[in-house]
């Protein structure tokens, strides 16, 4: 992870965030929220192992004695895995997935409104999460683009997000507005620890059940809560709308009828 120094903020003004709603910085998990895998299932594996991976992690590092810290270890990560899952990969990133053209659309509404953006995954890029930005064209909208091997440790750690916001090219203004995200619990949890290590406040917004799991848990807004691409496309538009948002639009803790 970069060293935080780094992060520095600058005290001047930005013009996009006047008003205190809008993101100037929009950060997006990959799977499961820019595309969608065609076989649920394979997401849920990849999910549980990525999971299992942490927490052997967290197993090892206390039989270690690590210090507890925000920041990360100067080691590399071997991500033993995460490589094997992907040389047993026999098909292609056509067959195993599908854009979410909502998010798309979302995509590009933000870099009209001058929002820069970045994606971080827990995934490999190499092999994989750089080839589906390029197969589904998906790079243009990025100034960073993190993914495992690019941090010692992969969320629920917050390493992933300051490297992100690391990347993005430009330091930090005071005045930055920043969105994380994601369809995961552990999004939501490295989001809230990316704000503790940069003294700075980063929004999670939860897609998804499993994500708002973690977002009721954290005790955050039921405005956080997206339960569909086509909610947090909404909140978008509503926002860079200068429209008051429609209470009937907003999602709740209680899940959609079908």
């Amino acid at each position: 992870m970069p060293n935080c120094a780094n992060l520095r903020t600058q005290w001047g003004a930005n013009p996009l965030a006047d008003n205190a709603n809008r993101p100037t910085i929009v950060l997006f998990d990959l799977d499961g929220t820019l595309v969608h895998h065609i076989n649920p299932r394979v997401l849920q594996m990849l999910e549980f192992l990525d999971d299992c991976s942490h927490r052997g992690g967290r197993l090892v590092a206390r039989f270690r004695l690590a210090r507890r810290t925000l920041t990360a270890p100067k080691n590399a990560p071997k991500l033993l895995v995460h490589r094997a899952i992907h040389k047993v990969r026999r098909k292609s990133v056509e067959q195993m997935l599908e854009p979410c053209e909502t998010m798309r659309g979302v995509l590009e509404t933000l870099r009209a409104e001058g929002v820069t953006l970045g994606v971080v995954s827990n995934g490999l890029g190499r092999g994989y999460g750089h080839d589906v930005l390029q197969t589904f064209d998906l790079r243009k909208y990025f100034s960073a683009a993190i993914f495992r091997e690019d941090v010692s440790r992969g969320k629920p750690w917050p390493d992933s997000i300051v490297a992100a916001l690391h990347g993005l090219g430009r330091d930090l203004r005071r005045n930055d507005v920043i969105w994380y995200i994601g369809d995961q619990s552990k999004d939501i949890g490295a989001a809230l620890a990316a704000s503790q290590v940069i003294g700075q406040t980063i929004r999670p917004i939860a897609l998804g059940a499993r994500a708002a799991l973690g977002a009721v848990e954290s005790r955050l807004s039921p405005s956080q809560i997206m339960w569909t691409p086509a909610d947090f496309e909404r909140m978008v538009q509503q926002t860079f709308g200068g429209s008051r948002p429609d209470a009937s639009l907003l999602p709740h803790l209680t899940a959609p009828q079908v």
